[in-house]
């Protein structure tokens, strides 16, 4: 059996933001799941605030219509998510809004149908002690709404900016375990999704 392709992405594009070490640290573990992983890097995919004027005069951005093709092709996402006055970043939501505008263009490969029926998993990172734990709340809560399998596992990782090891695992090793935990579930969850 193929296995399931989950897109990883950490709502942060800073250099050294935390929520990407801490996606680092969960591609790996996906990867010992069985996983086929995709790490999408949101500086890649740059795109202007949504705004629907925009969109009607000038259509999707390239790089959303990118975006849209890469999560229509899996079978599950992994949001590794800092977290801004207890909420989602401004970056992230942006970038969700934006792959969930139909493509007129290509209909199949773009709005709704990048979301619906895949699995789902949130991760926190935070150089607290709460790990960015209040975050995770809204995340599943958007991702829900745009028809995705939240999967019950989640983890909030305290103290990122120390969290991720040498050897690209969390150095908690209760952490490691959960994220290898949360890691298997998703993978089995889009499996299923997928069959």
């Amino acid at each position: 059996m193929k296995p399931p392709r989950i897109v990883v992405m950490a709502g942060s594009r800073r250099a050294e933001a935390l929520s990407r070490r801490v996606a680092f640290a969960c591609v790996q573990a996906l990867q010992a799941a069985g996983a086929e992983v995709e790490h999408v890097e949101l500086a890649d995919y740059p795109a202007p605030l949504y705004d629907g004027d925009l969109e009607a005069a000038q259509g999707l951005p390239d790089c959303i219509v990118r975006l849209q093709h890469i999560l229509h092709a899996s079978d599950g996402l992994l949001v590794v998510n800092p977290e801004y006055n207890g909420s989602v970043t401004p970056l992230l939501k942006n970038t969700l809004d934006w792959c969930s505008r139909p493509n007129p263009a290509d209909r199949a490969r773009s709005g709704g149908a990048v979301y619906a029926g895949r699995a789902a998993a949130v991760v926190g990172s935070s150089p607290g002690a709460l790990g960015g734990m209040r975050v995770l709340f809204h995340v599943r809560d958007i991702l829900g709404y745009l028809g995705m399998q939240v999967i019950p596992q989640q983890l909030a990782v305290a103290k990122a900016g120390d969290a991720v090891g040498e050897d690209g695992r969390l150095k908690d090793g209760a952490q490691q375990a959960m994220l290898e935990a949360l890691a298997v579930a998703l993978a089995d969850c889009a499996r299923r999704l997928r069959a």
